[in-house]
């Protein structure tokens, strides 16, 4: 999907890492939150509280779910998820346009 129709901005931005990723949370259309942001090269710890659908919409990420020992890869037009209550650790290894569904 290349955008949204008929959505809820919420105006506050999501900063985090001292501006190094920063997002704006929208509701859907079909009631669904999600937020759309950007990441800048470095490493990254996430906690999650809600599940979540990460979608890479351009760059490149390695991914380290939490209890889990391997690294994979995400490029431009791939996507992971993550379990509620967890966490994540991401290496951002170029400027990464992402998308976050939360899941209910």
């Amino acid at each position: 999907m290349q955008s949204f129709k008929n959505v809820e901005l919420v105006k506050k931005a999501n900063i985090y890492f001292d501006g190094n990723v920063t997002s704006r949370t929208f509701i859907d259309s079909d009631g669904s939150k999600k937020s759309l942001g950007i990441m800048m090269i470095g490493e990254y710890l996430f906690g999650t509280a809600e599940a979540e659908i990460m979608e890479i919409i351009a760059g490149a990420v390695e991914v380290r779910l939490k209890g889990e020992e391997n690294w994979v890869a995400y490029n431009s037009g791939s996507s992971f998820s993550v379990p509620a209550n967890s966490s994540f650790d991401i290496k951002v290894k170029a400027i990464t346009d992402y998308c976050c569904s939360y899941v209910k």
